[in-house]
């Protein structure tokens, strides 16, 4: 497993990482022995990027991970956590709150759930307008400074907030969407980051499997997909029409779709970390396979050319959760 250096001072990780937050939640009925193989299968690949979020199944995914990494191998991995989103006993969301007392809390538990005495990156999972976001970070880096937290991260935040950030304590990475079909952070968000010497790890670089699908039918009731306009009406067929002109360069290059997905995104800077959220090991192993691909500057431009994001029907979420992200507002000045 080659590596990549997250940010310009941060360890050296492997070249993706492991996103399981559709382990415990999102898309539908997992098989939780699956699921443990398939952390372990990771490893073992030599994957040491592991990332979860305290909410992901009410905090069944910290458990899970827990269990995966029993004998020995949390020591071998690199754990990054959210908080913030806060949910009710019916799952739904109903804000975010970043308050430096709930920051310490729901550290506290993690750390629990989890059964280790550290993290390594701590991050924000998106921005709460009620709270400066130095405040947020000012309590990570006191956690830090206890030993509690390794590295400070920043999920979907615009380029102002992290700078910001970055000035009370340096941030290490940025979790953000970033896919052929998602490239809104090319604008403002990468290069703030690159001048800061901040690393990125995205995620959804399948556009949320997008991007290695060939359904023509709306996700089922209990998956999150099906409230997103990507997958919706008119628009999931528009989209399934790029990818189909995705999967003929991919034909061409004896790969699926989703592993050239996969090497566009590794494509795009070596300080570019993409999670893969795969829940067995027969998609780790597509997903691995990937790593082995070489692409020309001519096939990467046939990739981006094949899905146009100007030509992709629909936003990433819903505009309720579109109005929450502070990557997707304009920069301030």
């Amino acid at each position: 497993m080659r590596t990549r250096t997250l940010g310009r001072n941060g360890p050296a990780l492997s070249l993706i990482g492991l996103g399981c937050m559709g382990m415990s939640d999102f898309y539908g009925p997992a098989d939780t022995v699956e699921n443990i193989a398939t952390i372990q299968a990771a490893l073992e690949a030599g994957i040491t990027l592991l990332d979860t979020g305290d909410f992901y199944g009410m905090g069944r995914n910290e458990l899970l991970l827990r269990e995966a990494l029993k004998g020995g191998k949390r020591d071998r991995v690199f754990l990054q956590v959210k908080f913030g989103a806060q949910r009710d006993p019916a799952g739904a969301f109903i804000g975010f709150d970043a308050r430096p007392m709930t920051v310490k809390t729901a550290l506290a538990y993690t750390l629990v759930r989890l059964g280790t005495d550290y993290v390594d990156l701590y991050q924000p999972a998106r921005l709460d307008p009620a709270v400066p976001i130095e405040d947020t970070v000012g309590t990570i880096a006191d956690l830090a400074r206890a030993g509690q937290v390794r590295h400070i991260g920043l999920s979907e935040m615009g380029a102002a907030t992290i700078r910001q950030a970055h000035a009370v304590h340096p941030i290490a990475a940025v979790q953000i969407e970033y896919s052929l079909m998602s490239r809104g952070i090319e604008a403002e968000i990468l290069p703030a980051v690159r001048d800061l010497g901040i690393g990125v790890t995205a995620y959804g670089v399948l556009s949320r499997g997008l991007l290695g699908s060939r359904r023509r039918q709306p996700p089922g009731a209990n998956d999150f997909r099906a409230h997103f306009p990507r997958f919706q009406g008119e628009n999931l067929g528009r989209n399934l029409e790029l990818v189909e002109a995705l999967r003929l360069i991919a034909r061409d290059k004896g790969a699926t779709p989703a592993q050239l997905a996969i090497a566009w995104v590794l494509s795009r800077g070596t300080d570019i970390l993409p999670l893969i959220g795969a829940r067995t090991r027969e998609q780790l192993n597509e997903t691995l396979a990937a790593l082995d691909l070489t692409l020309t500057e001519d096939e990467l431009d046939r990739i981006a050319s094949a899905v146009p994001a100007d030509l992709v029907a629909g936003t990433r979420y819903g505009p309720a959760q579109m109005a929450m992200l502070d990557s997707e507002r304009p920069m301030r000045k």
